[in-house]
């Protein structure tokens, strides 16, 4: 792949967006293992130490009580999904997004089926949660995928005129 600098503005856009789910899936990947080395125990006790004083000057805290949730339910048994979900995602993100700036045609309908079942699973948990975070993470993906297909079309014609090119 061509220098970030190179190319038109929906060419930048394309490789921007995608050495961001990299940066994405280099963070999840390293966020599994750490997880893995993590004893619940400690963590839970470590959030209600960092909570304590929130949660007794306003024990309805929406953040406060939400991370303390979280942390329960990592403790409960919460730890081998949790580091299974980020290593999964992170992994296979990692491969992709090597795939296609290598310009490996195959990777492209591969990230956007991946990424398409993200946006189905982020549309359901937002319906459930209304949470921000998860609208802006669902756009961004649905814009990666429209960038991405435009990209592999680009790609496969350059592809088909160079076996043309190379069959005469």
């Amino acid at each position: 792949m061509r220098n970030f600098r190179m190319g038109s503005l929906l060419d930048r856009s394309f490789r921007l967006s995608i050495a961001l789910k990299g940066l994405d899936a280099l963070l999840e990947t390293i966020g599994g293992i750490a997880l893995l080395a993590i004893n619940p125990q400690t963590l839970n006790r470590g959030v209600l130490t960092l909570l304590h004083q929130e949660l007794s000057e306003d024990p309805q805290d929406f953040i406060a009580t939400h991370l303390l949730h979280a942390s329960q339910s990592f403790a409960a048994g919460g730890k081998y999904f949790a580091s299974w979900y980020l290593l999964s995602h992170g992994a296979v993100k990692l491969v992709l997004v090597v795939e296609l700036f290598r310009n490996k045609l195959w990777a492209y309908p591969f990230m956007n089926v991946m990424l398409s079942g993200f946006v189905c699973y982020q549309v359901y948990w937002f319906a459930l949660t209304h949470s921000l975070m998860m609208l802006f993470l669902t756009l961004f993906d649905l814009l990666v995928i429209l960038l991405t297909w435009f990209e592999y079309r680009k790609q496969k014609t350059l592809h088909q005129s160079q076996s043309r090119r190379g069959a005469l």
